[in-house]
């Protein structure tokens, strides 16, 4: 007899169900952004900031411009006019030039070495937000007091008695935050340099960008310490009256411009050796040819060492012992050498070869150009006859920002079209990118030469306003109307880059066919970078991995179209 036992309704059923309420849903970008530890977001974060802030610095220039468009202006006051200039030099220097190395260093180097990632991940990260937070507590202070001391804070000038207000204070913590956070993300870099790099990625196969990441973060690993200490003393002199750069109280103020002139001048090297790094490899790989390695790389060594040695080629009208400015001289005159080594390499190879003109190559085309008229300008100003006379006229800030506007503007948009497709998985724009190119350079040229002029007839920097009859009304309003050009040009480029991204198709993960282990990875590439860590055994890692893959093709070609034995 069969029994049949019932369950009441509350019981589960016998065959059970599996419900699922769906995958928790993503935060947004801008927190993963805020909370993610990964280099490649870093770096895009960076990058970003500093293209930002690039706007941020033309606009403040333009303004500075127009002020001295024509004589006797009233445009801006004078504590306006110092106000702009000291946000324009800090802006340009640690919120444009030094995060955009950094940014780009940190996002590329990983990947040319095959590592899934960074060594310290979670210093980068908080090195990225304390350069976040340096950048709004300097802006920010235009809602109470801007700094107003200048591009460098000089004593006694910067001192609480003639400066009372926050704005030196300002400069002071914002400055060093910036540079503390990137010091940080560069110890990662050069951690995970050292590390983690591929199997068979020796030193001796390392591409020239990453050899140029060593460097730097070596570099800025000495010199930032320097400037930290520095500004420490700096505050401490104006709050507690600590006296390090006091004249009066035993100190001295020639004390902080060694220590800040070691400081930008190591930021001036960085900023070359990066840049020209990225341009060696544009051109190794739009011409198919490689560049002498050797005599590259050590270029690039000579100028970050002799560079920065020569840091007393800035301090040529200071009260000091003759020894030190003829050893800055000779050694200013030294680095002819290695920079003229990279450019004539750089140069023979797009001479003798036969490449596309892409936006890459246009951009580093121009950087070389301008980068040249201002690196020539600057050993003559190291000469110690010719900075006597023109130290502090705009003929040393015409040298200066040739050189500037060369690697970081024009540089710096070589190497982000460069490595558009792999950051972004999207084509860049060339017709805007040609167009931007061409007022940028125009811009630049018309903007900056005539200051050349304008600094042989004696008008000094960084004063706001000239008098009708001095001789510099003409080359003052051919420099505004320069300005104007440049700015239009810097938001057309930077316009290119957040249009193509939405606009444009998408990219391979290889477009330009390159050589090194970046191209090897998704665009962009996944959390982990590399799905496979490849062997490498060339300096050329790509093309020995294409070759391969060639040769498999080949040899399963032939084994499909053999004949098949027979059962």
């Amino acid at each position: 007899m069969s029994r049949t036992t019932s369950y009441p309704q509350t019981m589960p059923p016998t065959r059970p169900e599996v419900s699922s309420e769906g995958p928790s849903s993503r935060p947004a970008r801008w927190i993963e952004l805020a909370t993610s530890a990964d280099h490649k977001d870093i770096g895009r974060i960076l990058m970003a900031a500093s293209f930002g802030s690039l706007f941020l610095a033309a606009l403040e220039l333009l303004i500075m411009r127009l002020q001295l468009a024509v004589p006797e202006n009233v445009f801006l006051k004078g504590v306006t006019f110092d106000r702009m200039l000291s946000l324009y030099g800090e802006t340009g220097i640690f919120l444009v030039a030094l995060p955009l190395v950094i940014g780009l260093l940190y996002y590329v180097v990983p990947l040319q070495i095959g590592s899934r990632g960074t060594a310290l991940p979670r210093v980068g990260q908080i090195g990225l937000w304390l350069f976040i937070l340096a950048g709004f507590l300097l802006y920010g202070s235009l809602l109470f007091t801007p700094p107003e001391a200048g591009i460098n804070p000089l004593p006694p000038f910067s001192d609480a008695t003639f400066t009372p207000n926050n704005g030196v204070d300002v400069w002071i913590t914002s400055a060093g935050m910036a540079v503390l956070g990137l010091v940080m993300i560069s110890i990662d870099l050069l951690t995970t340099l050292h590390n983690l790099r591929a199997p068979g990625m020796a030193w001796r196969r390392a591409p020239l960008f990453t050899w140029a990441g060593a460097i730097v973060t070596w570099l800025l690993a000495v010199i930032g310490p320097i400037f930290l200490a520095a500004i420490t003393m700096l505050m401490i002199d104006r709050l507690y009256g600590g006296g390090y750069f006091a004249g009066d109280e035993g100190g001295s103020p020639i004390l902080w411009q060694h220590f800040s002139n070691i400081f930008f001048t190591g930021v001036y090297m960085i900023i070359s050796v990066t840049f020209l790094a990225a341009i060696g490899e544009i051109v190794q790989t739009f011409t198919g040819r490689q560049l002498p390695r050797k005599a590259f790389i050590w270029s690039m060594v000579a100028i970050a060492i002799l560079g920065t040695l020569a840091w007393t080629q800035n301090m040529m009208t200071a009260p000091l012992p003759s020894g030190w400015k003829y050893f800055a001289m000779l050694i200013s005159i030294s680095l002819i050498v290695p920079f003229g080594l990279i450019f004539y390499n750089l140069i023979s190879t797009l001479g003798s070869s036969d490449f596309n003109m892409r936006a890459p190559l246009r951009f580093a085309f121009g950087a070389l150009s301008l980068a040249s008229i201002g690196l020539a300008a600057e050993i003559a100003q190291s000469t110690i006859a010719v900075a006597t006379q023109l130290s502090e006229t705009y003929d040393a800030w015409a040298a200066t920002h040739f050189a500037m506007i060369g690697f970081v503007v024009f540089g710096g948009f070589a190497a982000i079209t460069y490595w558009y497709p792999k950051i972004t998985g999207r084509q860049l724009n060339e017709d805007r990118a040609r167009i931007s190119f061409q007022i940028m350079f125009l811009g630049t040229i018309v903007a900056v030469l005539p200051l050349f002029a304008a600094g042989v007839e004696g008008q000094v920097t960084d004063s706001y306003r000239y008098f009708a009859g001095e001789g510099f009304d003409t080359y003052n309003l051919i420099a505004a109307i320069g300005t104007v050009i440049l700015f239009v040009g810097i938001v057309l480029a930077v316009g290119n880059l957040v249009k193509s991204k939405s606009e444009e198709p998408a990219s391979t993960p290889d477009p330009y066919r390159a050589d090194s282990l970046e191209w090897l990875a998704l665009s962009p590439p996944p959390a982990h970078n590399f799905d496979v860590l490849p062997d490498v055994r060339s300096t050329r890692p790509m093309r020995d991995i294409r070759e391969a893959i060639n040769r498999r093709d080949a040899e399963a070609s032939e084994t499909a179209g053999a004949p098949q034995p027979v059962a």
